[in-house]
């Protein structure tokens, strides 16, 4: 008596489609997480600058150190909104959002020292020691787009060394000096750096 047949019956066609469509998914994924953040905005950056310049000689000629606090607590808060609206728009127009992988990378690097910075500010307030602000707050936003710069371009990061390095010059010089070094940091080292962006790295 002979071996029964082995069993011919068709397998089950394996979808192409279906296969096509976790290769795209997994060179998407790579292709994300290895991609840097390029929407910071050059314009953004410019039109922060220009509000730090304002807040300079407006905090100059404020009769105390509370309301120099208060208007520097302002422009801070104007610039932070002006950054993320354009931030958003650069995003859109390159076809990312910010709430890609990379866009959250740079912005927890970026985050992290400036939340540091705004505790710092309270318990430098609570203290009443305002001449160290101007210096603390330029290491500290110089900390965080250094950082947040690693996963961006190069002159983020470059940006970020340069703040720091005014910050460092502001703990050396007179406190009376404090306005004259935010002004050259959050202003005209913004608006320097926008400017570049602007004109090399798509708005």
């Amino acid at each position: 008596m002979s071996p029964p047949a082995p069993s011919l019956a068709p397998r089950a066609p394996v979808s192409i489609d279906r296969h096509a469509e976790e290769h795209l998914r997994v060179i998407r994924s790579a292709m994300e997480r290895s991609a840097t953040f390029t929407a910071v905005p050059g314009t953004g950056g410019i039109a922060m600058g220009l509000i730090a310049w304002i807040a300079a000689f407006a905090a100059a000629s404020q009769p105390t150190s509370d309301r120099w606090l208060l208007v520097w607590i302002m422009a801070a808060i104007v610039a932070a909104s002006v950054g993320l609206i354009t931030m958003a728009r650069k995003a859109r127009r390159a076809g990312s959002t910010l709430a890609s992988a990379s866009a959250r990378r740079f912005g927890i690097a970026l985050g992290a020292p400036m939340v540091a910075g705004a505790a710092l500010t309270f318990a430098l307030w609570s203290t009443r020691a305002y001449s160290v602000m101007a210096p603390a707050w330029l290491l500290l936003y110089g900390t965080a787009v250094l950082v947040g710069g690693a996963y961006s371009v190069a002159a983020i990061r470059i940006t970020g060394v340069l703040f720091m390095l005014l910050g460092i010059a502001a703990t050396v010089t007179m406190p009376a000096w404090g306005n004259v070094w935010l002004g050259a940091g959050f202003g005209a080292l913004h608006i320097a750096s926008g400017w570049y962006i602007w004109r090399h790295h798509g708005g």
